[in-house]
């Protein structure tokens, strides 16, 4: 008989109250690692940048801007002075009707001296420098056509152009030229923001945006609930 009870009571201390016990000194499993951070190319915050990529890149935009502007300021000032001439270049691409070569010519160097101006003031960074890669690729395209077409000229970019004998063009050179200026224009395309911009002054960058805080139940509500 003792040895029977002896055994219901382990049984009894066997029970739920000794599985509970069990589960509850087993040590929980472990979390798994958190991912280290991916720093390499990416949709994330850090993707494909580094802390010295994002310090370096007003800088570059700075000297892609100037670089540009300047560009644009070195071919359209000795067109300013000789809009006949710069008409007469105009007229040996042989694109335009005759009644907007005089026009285009005319207007031309003010829209290329604003491009430049506007780029080295760093005002509307983006907008004219999307207009300048519009423009560039409108030069590419006409130069590229004056060879499918067999017409020998130069180019006329500063304002003088005139006919040249077969085999003395240099359209190719011409074409990479506007290629590479295209270069700085999509840079800017992408990043805009530079040092000793009139945008930054004028629209500076505002702060960012804190958590808005979750609202918590009130104690009273958890003690309701609890008693329910």
């Amino acid at each position: 008989m003792g040895t029977t009870a002896q055994r219901g009571g382990g049984a009894a201390a066997k029970g739920p109250g000794a599985r509970k016990g069990a589960r509850a000194a087993s040590p929980a499993p472990a979390a798994p690692p958190a991912a280290a951070p991916d720093s390499g190319s990416g949709s994330g915050p850090g993707s494909g940048s580094g802390p010295g990529f994002a310090a370096a890149t007003p800088w570059i935009s700075l000297a892609a801007r100037l670089f540009l502007g300047g560009m644009w300021l070195y071919y359209c000032l000795p067109k300013l002075g000789a809009a006949d001439v710069n008409a007469a270049s105009v007229r040996n691409f042989q694109i335009l009707p005759t009644g907007l070569v005089q026009p285009f010519a005319y207007a031309q160097p003010y829209v290329e001296l604003a491009l430049g101006l506007l780029l080295i003031a760093g005002l509307g960074t983006r907008l004219v420098a999307a207009l300048s890669g519009l423009l560039l690729l409108v030069y590419i395209g006409g130069i590229v056509s004056l060879g499918a077409r067999g017409i020998h000229i130069t180019c006329g970019c500063g304002g003088s152009g005139g006919d040249v004998a077969a085999g003395h063009t240099r359209y190719t050179l011409d074409v990479l030229r506007d290629v590479g200026y295209l270069i700085p224009a999509a840079w800017l395309i992408w990043r805009p923001k530079s040092r000793f911009s009139a945008d930054a002054a004028l629209l500076p960058d505002l702060p960012p945006a804190g958590p808005v805080p979750t609202p918590r139940s009130s104690p009273t509500a958890k003690g309701g609930s609890a008693r329910r």
